[in-house]
C-alpha cells in the first residue's frame, strides 16, 4: 500500500504541474483577469504538489524551515486566489473583500511567524493547534464560497460554460475534502492513498474546467448546436422583412452564449429586432458586419467561459448580415415593382377619371356647337345670347376640371415639388382672401399674429387655403374665420363658417374623390374634387387636412403643415 500511495502522490504532483502550466498558457494567451488569478492559483497548488514530495519529513535546517512555511502559505493563498477568479467576473461587497484580504494576510504573516513546525506523529502546541483551526476555516470557507459561486452562476450559462464552471465548483469541493482527510490521515495509508486519490480527481476536473479537450466541447455545446444548424438553414431561406431575419436569429443567438439580451441593427444602424431587456447601464459586446451589426449583453463569464461561443456568434452574425443584405435587395425590388404598378395605375385611372368626368362638359359643348352651327339663322338673338353664355359655363367648368384631373396626377405621381419658403403668414393669408373671396371680402376675419412667419410652400399653400375659403362661402354662411399658430414646430391654420357644417355620417367621404354630399349637390354644381385635392397637397407638404365641427356651428378645416421642412 504504501508504494502505491507513493505512485499516487507522484501522479498528483505531476497532475498539478501540468494544470499549472494549462493555466499558465492560458493566461498569457488571453492576459485576462480572470486567466491572472486562475494561472496564479495553480501555480502555487501545483508548486506544493511538485516540491512536497520531495521535502524532508523532518526539516531541521534553516532552508527547508523556510521552505516549509513557503509551501503552507502557497496553500494558504490557494483558496484566496479561487476566490479572487470570481470575483474577476463579478464583484463583492467591498468589506467582505477587505475581511476576506485581510484574514489570508494575516494567515500568511502567521505562518512564517510560527516558532515551530511539527514532523509527522509530533504532537501539536496550543499554538499550532489554532492555527490549523484557523487554516482550515479560511479554507473551507473561501473555498466553498467560491464553489457556491461558480456553481449558481453556471445555472444561466450555455451548455459548454455551464459544464466548465461546474466542473470547476466540483474540483474546488473535492480538493478541501482532500486537504481534511490529510489533517487526520496520520499513519494510515488508506487514507492518504483516498486522499491522494481525490487529489489527483480534483486536479483532473479542475483541466476540464479550465481547459476542456475539443471533442468534449463539441460534445457538449450539441444542443446549441443543432439550435445554430436550424437557425442557418431558416437564414438560407427567403424572408421578406428584416424583422423577420431578427426574429429567426435572436433566441438563438442568445442562448449560444447565455446573452441576457441581443439586438439587431441593419446597415443603417436601426434596431430590426431585440430580444431579452437589457440593463441600460452595462456596454454591449457589439460584433460588426457586413450588412449591420449585433448588440449581445453577455455575462461577465461569457468572455473566459464561452470564447468558441462568442467565435460561433461571429459566423451567425455574418451569416445574418447575409440575409439582411438578401432582404434589402428584396426589399428594393419588390418597391421597385410597386412602384411600377402604381405608376400605372395612376395612369389608367386618370385616363378612366378623364374620360368619364369630361363626356359631360364635352358632349354638352359640342350640342351648343352644333346648335349654333346648324341653326343660329332660326333662332333669335336671346336665344343664341343663351347658349353662347352656357357654353362659357360649360367651357369654364371643362378648363377647371381638367385643371383638377392634371393637379390630381401629379399628386398620385408623387411629381409636385415641395418648396419651403420663409413667408410672413398674415400678408399670405391676406393676400389668398383678397383673391378666393372677391366681393366677400369683408365677411372674412383673419385672425394671424403680425409676426408669425413659417417655412411652407407657397404653391401649396395657396392652393390649399383658398380651396377652403371658396368652399366655405360656396356651401357655407358668413362670418368666415381664418386663424393660425405655431405650436410643436407645426403651422396650424383653421378656415371655420357658421353654416350648417357636414352632415355626420357623409364625413368619412369628405375628402374622398368626386364625393359629394345631396345637401351640396342641391346647393352648387361642382366635381367633387377640390377637398381630395387640398389634402393631397397637404399630404405632399408632410402635413394633414382635418376636419372637425365649428362652435357653436358650421365647418371647421384645420390645415397642419410642418413649419421647418428641408427644401
Amino acid at each position: 500500500m504504501h508504494e502505491a500511495v507513493q505512485v499516487v502522490r507522484i501522479v498528483s504532483a505531476v497532475s498539478y504541474a501540468l494544470l499549472a502550466l494549462v493555466a499558465v498558457r492560458q493566461w498569457r494567451v488571453r492576459r485576462a483577469r480572470a486567466a491572472a488569478w486562475a494561472a496564479a492559483a495553480f501555480t502555487a497548488i501545483g508548486v506544493v504538489a511538485v516540491v512536497g514530495i520531495v521535502e524532508p519529513q523532518r526539516p531541521h535546517e534553516l532552508g527547508l524551515k523556510i521552505l516549509a512555511r513557503i509551501l503552507i502559505a502557497c496553500l494558504v493563498l490557494f483558496p484566496y486566489l479561487v476566490f479572487r477568479f470570481t470575483l474577476a467576473f463579478r464583484r463583492s461587497a467591498p468589506s467582505l473583500f477587505r475581511f476576506v484580504t485581510a484574514m489570508t494576510a494575516a494567515l500568511v504573516v502567521w505562518t512564517f511567524a510560527l516558532p515551530h513546525l511539527p514532523a509527522q506523529g509530533e504532537s501539536w502546541s496550543a499554538v499550532f493547534a489554532v492555527y490549523i483551526v484557523f487554516f482550515f476555516v479560511h479554507w473551507v470557507v473561501l473555498s466553498v464560497a467560491s464553489a457556491r459561486q461558480l456553481w449558481l452562476a453556471g445555472r444561466d450559462q450555455p451548455s459548454v460554460a455551464r459544464r466548465r464552471m461546474r466542473l470547476l465548483a466540483v474540483a474546488v469541493v473535492l480538493i478541501t475534502v482532500a486537504l481534511l482527510l490529510t489533517t487526520s490521515a496520520g499513519s494510515n495509508s488508506a487514507r492518504e492513498f483516498v486522499t491522494e486519490i481525490l487529489a489527483i480527481v480534483s486536479a483532473g476536473l479542475f483541466g476540464l474546467g479550465l481547459a476542456p479537450p475539443q471533442m468534449l466541447r463539441i460534445a457538449w455545446r450539441r444542443p446549441e448546436q443543432e439550435r445554430l444548424q436550424q437557425t442557418i438553414q431558416s437564414l438560407m431561406t427567403l424572408a421578406t422583412t428584416q424583422e423577420e431575419i431578427a426574429e429567426r436569429v435572436l433566441r438563438p443567438a442568445a442562448d449560444i452564449v447565455g446573452a441576457r439580451a441581443i439586438r439587431v441593427l441593419n446597415e443603417h444602424g436601426r434596431t430590426v429586432g431585440r430580444y431579452g431587456a437589457a440593463d441600460p447601464d452595462e456596454e454591449p459586446t457589439v460584433l460588426t458586419f457586413a450588412g449591420g451589426s449585433l448588440s449581445v449583453w453577455t455575462t461577465p463569464y461569457a468572455p473566459f467561459f464561452g470564447e468558441e461561443e462568442l467565435a460561433l456568434l461571429r459566423t451567425l452574425g455574418a451569416l445574418t448580415g447575409v440575409a439582411l443584405d438578401r432582404v434589402r435587395l428584396f426589399e428594393q425590388e419588390h418597391q421597385a415593382r410597386l412602384e411600377l404598378e402604381r405608376a400605372n395605375q395612376v395612369k389608367t385611372n386618370f385616363v378612366a377619371l378623364a374620360a368619364h368626368e369630361l363626356r359631360t362638359p364635352v358632349t354638352t359643348i359640342h350640342g351648343f356647337v352644333q346648335t349654333l352651327h346648324h341653326l343660329a339663322d332660326r333662332l333669335d338673338e336671346k336665344q343664341r345670347e343663351q347658349l353662347r353664355a352656357s357654353l362659357e359655363q360649360q367651357t369654364t367648368r371643362m378648363a377647371l376640371l381638367v385643371e383638377q384631373l392634371l393637379d390630381l396626377s401629379r399628386l398620385d405621381a408623387e411629381a409636385v415639388e415641395i418648396v419651403p419658403q420663409r413667408i410672413r403668414v398674415r400678408d399670405r393669408v391676406e393676400e389668398i382672401v383678397a383673391s378666393a373671396a372677391a366681393e366677400q371680402r369683408d365677411s372674412v376675419r383673419v385672425e394671424v399674429s403680425d409676426e408669425l412667419e413659417a417655412d411652407v410652400d407657397p404653391a401649396a399653400f395657396d392652393r390649399i387655403l383658398s380651396n377652403l375659403i371658396t368652399n366655405a362661402f360656396r356651401y357655407g354662411a358668413p362670418p368666415v374665420i381664418v386663424s393660425a399658430e405655431q405650436s410643436d414646430n407645426h403651422l396650424r391654420v383653421a378656415v371655420e363658417d357658421r353654416g350648417r357644417g357636414v352632415a355626420p355620417e357623409f364625413v368619412p367621404d369628405l375628402f374622398e374623390r368626386f364625393s359629394r354630399s345631396d345637401s351640396s349637390r342641391a346647393i352648387s354644381g361642382g366635381t367633387g374634387l377640390g377637398l381630395a385635392i387640398a389634402r393631397s397637397y397637404a399630404i405632399a407638404h408632410a402635413g394633414d387636412l382635418r376636419y372637425e365641427t365649428a362652435d357653436p356651428h358650421g365647418a371647421r378645416f384645420q390645415l397642419v403643415l410642418p413649419s421647418k421642412v428641408a427644401a
